[in-house]
């Protein structure tokens, strides 16, 4: 569920006196969390007013996620749960990724759902809000159908401090496990003067970090043709007040040296990527591309912290495939990677392969990757002894009298501060880095 806490800020102002209630629990990425900030938004201006049980609320919604195995069954299990309270008058409705891949489906397996809706057909919502008020059910799935982008003036951002715009919707790659592209449809991007306007809106409301998402972020196109993805991240890093900017994630085949030359150029783009790999072997993906981007990277000017994607076990994986992605590791020096094992979802082309590998043993390969990369994080995160590092603040750990920051590598940075000197959360101080560990970092606040 999307907390209330910190206080939410919205875009513009929401009308009073709402009558409606509704709940919202987000399952996934930071797409669907950005989306469900969107959603509430229009909700909210729609009349609704938020609320945090699923007993205090008329309107059930899931936002629902689909990239792992199972998600359908749990989002079923979770709707069967609630079915008892449809006596109370209460409409229920799923969202996203899995409503996208199930359809209408969904009303023959949970009769008591009003409102299936997949994240392309969301600027439809106030409509099929006045369907299912009605009594009638609302479906929006409109797949790759769709050339428009969710953009919504009423936006209910959860932290006060950082937040997301996201700049390119749906996927058009077509990765052989990835279920992406049909549950978020084809790749449409704004122009860049709504994500600029948009960020600059943002700035005068008090935020200092922004995070530019799209399923791949960098595949942005300017509907308008006026800027290029590294074009639009130099323009929103030069937008007075804003003193980080991060974009994830990123596809290897759209990834332009000129990124690069863009976070070199722009202190306030964060010296952070994340670029996915899935796999070390030649065989199953172009090695030899990847690393040529990894390459410059590592010959910016200024450190780049580089994270990826693995997966386990794909179809066909041999232990060799699985040595060279061990040998990947150890080559780019990964400061952090999320690892998976491959599950095959639906309607992908890695459906007709058979998969061969047993779940036992997609289990030890995961727990070897997972023991390798410890080991490099362990080398890599102790290196930053004895420097300092600027952190914004986060919050604070009371149990471990600790304030919680993150360091424009994107790496967790636990420190103290003096008594009478204590950061605000929001705020920007430097510390000075006394510890390390595989995860995070340990340091002191310079006064």
């Amino acid at each position: 569920m999307l907390s209330a806490e910190p206080p939410t800020r919205y875009t513009l102002f929401m009308s009073a006196a709402p009558q409606k209630t509704f709940y919202v629990e987000t399952f996934g990425c930071q797409m669907n969390v950005h989306d469900s900030e969107k959603v509430i938004g229009t909700l909210v201006h729609e009349g609704y007013s938020q609320v945090q049980t699923v007993e205090q609320a008329d309107l059930i919604l899931y936002n629902t996620c689909s990239i792992r195995d199972k998600a359908e069954q749990k989002v079923f299990h979770r709707l069967a749960d609630y079915k008892k309270l449809l006596a109370q008058g209460k409409k229920f409705g799923v969202l996203g990724c899995v409503a996208q891949q199930e359809g209408e489906k969904i009303f023959e397996r949970a009769p008591h759902v009003s409102l299936v809706c997949g994240s392309a057909s969301y600027r439809n919502l106030p409509q099929m809000l006045v369907q299912i008020e009605a009594g009638k059910r609302a479906t929006g799935l409109d797949d790759r159908e769709t050339d428009e982008c969710f953009e919504t003036e009423f936006t209910a951002r959860t932290n006060p401090h950082r937040g997301y715009i996201t700049i390119i919707e749906g996927c058009d790659k077509f990765c052989a496990y990835c279920v992406v592209p049909f549950t978020r449809g084809k790749e449409r991007s704004r122009t860049s003067e709504s994500v600029l306007a948009e960020a600059r809106q943002m700035v005068d409301l008090g935020y200092s970090e922004i995070q530019l998402l799209g399923q791949n972020v960098n595949s942005y196109r300017d509907r308008a043709g006026k800027r290029s993805f590294a074009e639009l991240l130099t323009a929103v890093g030069e937008i007075p007040g804003i003193k980080r900017v991060r974009f994830t994630t990123s596809h290897p085949r759209d990834f332009g040296r000129d990124i690069v030359e863009a976070i070199d150029a722009v202190p306030t783009l964060c010296d952070h990527v994340h670029l996915p790999v899935q796999s070390g072997s030649t065989r199953l993906y172009t090695r030899e591309q990847y690393l040529e981007r990894i390459a410059w990277m590592k010959a910016a000017k200024r450190e780049l912290s580089i994270t990826t994607d693995v997966i386990v076990g794909f179809p066909g994986e041999t232990e060799a495939d699985f040595a060279e992605t061990l040998s990947l590791l150890a080559e780019v020096g990964y400061d952090s990677i999320f690892t998976f094992k491959y599950s095959p979802r639906p309607n992908t082309p890695s459906l007709a392969l058979d998969d061969a590998i047993p779940e036992q043993e997609k289990s030890r390969r995961l727990e070897v990757l997972m023991a390798k990369q410890k080991e490099i994080q362990i080398i890599r995160y102790r290196k930053y002894i004895g420097t300092r590092a600027e952190v914004m603040v986060e919050g604070r750990n009371e149990a471990r009298k600790q304030w919680i920051g993150r360091t424009s590598q994107n790496k967790t940075l636990n420190f103290s501060a003096p008594e009478g000197a204590e950061p605000k959360v929001g705020s920007y101080v430097p510390v000075s880095i006394t510890a390390s560990f595989p995860n995070s970092l340990l340091g002191e606040m310079v006064i």
